[in-house]
This record gives C-alpha cells, structure tokens and sequence, in this order.
C-alpha cells in the first residue's frame, strides 16, 4: 500500500507528528510505502532547522531528516504556510535579503499542487492533527 500523509499540527502542541512519524515506521515495517509527507498550516514547524526542544523532550524536528534520510521520503512544506509563519527556504531567505537558511535539511517547499499529485498517487491519505 502506497500512503500520503499530512501533518498540520506543531510538533509540541499536539502529538500528532510524532503519531503521524510512528506510523509511517510501522507502516515501513510492514514493506508499506511513503509517497509524500505534507506538512501545512502549523505543521510547517517540523522543518525548523533551528529548532532546540529542551533535552528530555523528543526532538521531532530532527527526527523526520533522518527518516527522510534512511528511506528516501519526500518531506514537503507548504509554501504558504511556510511564507506566513516566517519559515524560508534559502532561495526565499536570499530574495527577501535574509542571511539565514530556516528550513531544516531533509525537506523541500512546494505548494499545495504537490500534496493533490501525491494524494492521487496514493491508496491513502492520512491527516494527523
């Protein structure tokens, strides 16, 4: 089975994302396969590259590179939600005469079209938050 999923909630605000990375292990366990992960409305805040959650809480934000990193999943940040939580990719950063890069390694931003084409793609879609 081929699965699309979204992420819209925080990282520390909801446990969502850390539901929504638990099953994709599992689902990956299980020879199951990640077409997209989409994270959009306050979901964005995954991909923070400097993001420091304090030492005895779960550090979501570097958990999802490493996923992407070992199985090859697209993280993809919605561009609007991104632009509007203050969230720039290294293109945007340089357009707006920003030094620094804000989007954690491992994920790329898209729009919205990017989420319709995997969701097509998929055999299911799954929304956490």
């Amino acid at each position: 089975m081929k699965y699309a999923i979204q992420v819209n909630a925080a990282p520390y605000a909801s446990n969502a994302g850390l539901v929504a990375h638990r099953f994709i292990q599992a689902a990956l366990r299980e020879n199951h396969r990640i077409a997209q992960v989409f994270f959009y409305r306050e979901g964005i805040q995954h991909a923070f590259r400097h993001a420091l959650p304090p030492d005895d809480e779960t550090h979501l934000n570097a958990m999802w590179p490493q996923l992407a990193r070992e199985f090859g999943i697209d993280l993809v940040v919605c561009i609007s939600a991104a632009q509007r939580r203050g969230l720039l990719c290294e293109d945007e950063a340089r357009r707006q005469g920003l030094a620094d890069n804000q989007l954690a390694d491992g994920f790329r931003i898209a729009g919205l079209g990017q989420w319709l084409e995997a969701s097509l793609k998929a055999d299911r879609c799954l929304v956490f938050g």
